[in-house]
């Protein structure tokens, strides 16, 4: 009977993964082996595998004129998105998790923007930063504070750093709230000892805070560099990539290249080469991070 029990112990852990394998196996690793395959196949304007083209795509992705600009245009989106809205974040968690009246529904109203649908978030801000009919412009009016609207969308780059300010405001809440989950979990008797160490608020932070909460900050900047990396909806509601692909990202790139461009070869290669990108950047991120919580 006993090595029943051991028996079943060891192959009951299997049982129950299995579920989440055969989903992960079918709606990830399947569709990753497939894309892997298309781009180094040819294709069609219908779609239609032709035959093996080896690197072709990969070249003719990396050659594209446009190239460079949206490899440019993903790193300033991703480390401007993922740098701020981890700073800020922080800052609001560390405000959230503090006692004050209303704090209930101040972490409802921050997590607002989070909740709501990119493309929607995205719409309102297209809306907002209009020249002729904008909410901006009109509030600014009303308030005496300018005396004839101000365009602003004046250039690509005016656009681009508001698609940035679009993508912190809504990644705010994300970081905010897994930081106030590690802020929950640390223990009062290590802000007491510091206390009676002599530790101001300062060196509390640094070396009772940071140090505690940095799991849950590890979690939400690989999960925010994956999910900014890949965002859609912010870049193409607002500019589409206009003008010239000045303002593009690597997805919103490839997106136009498969679908309007018809150039499904290399825009299959372009989302290889994202993916490779995250791994290594996602890897060399968490390798860092570990180490430094070792040496804590």
């Amino acid at each position: 009977m006993n090595k029943v029990l051991v028996q079943r112990k060891k192959w009951e852990p299997y049982v129950w993964l299995l579920p989440s394998t055969l989903l992960m196996t079918i709606f990830v690793v399947f569709p990753i082996f497939i894309v892997f395959k298309l781009a180094f196949s040819k294709i069609s304007k219908a779609g239609v595998v032709t035959g093996f083209a080896g690197f072709d795509n990969f070249v003719a992705a990396v050659k594209d004129p446009a190239f460079g600009t949206v490899m440019l245009n993903t790193l300033i989106w991703v480390v401007a998105v993922v740098g701020l809205s981890t700073i800020i974040g922080f800052a609001v968690a560390m405000l959230l998790n503090s006692k004050f009246h209303g704090r209930k529904i101040a972490r409802s109203i921050v997590v607002f923007p989070w909740a709501t649908s990119l493309v929607i978030q995205a719409s309102v801000w297209n809306y907002i930063i209009k020249y002729e009919y904008g909410n901006l412009n009109n509030l600014l009016l009303n308030l005496g504070i300018i005396k004839q609207a101000i365009n602003w969308r004046s250039s690509y780059h005016i656009e681009f750093m508001w698609e940035c300010g679009v993508g912190i405001f809504v990644t705010i809440p994300f970081v905010a709230f897994c930081v106030l989950a590690g802020l929950q979990s640390i223990d009062a008797a290590y802000y007491e000892a510091a206390t009676v160490d002599g530790a101001g608020a300062w060196k509390k932070l640094r070396h009772v805070t940071i140090p505690l909460v940095m799991p849950s900050l590890t979690v939400s900047t690989v999960l925010n560099i994956i999910y900014v990396f890949n965002s859609f909806p912010i870049i193409y509601t607002i500019t589409k990539g206009a003008p010239a692909n000045k303002t593009d990202t690597i997805v919103t790139f490839l997106y136009m290249r498969a679908f309007y461009d018809q150039q499904k070869g290399p825009a299959t290669a372009l989302s290889v080469i994202g993916f490779l990108i995250l791994c290594i950047v996602s890897g060399i991120y968490m390798s860092i991070t570990m180490r430094s919580e070792e040496n804590l």
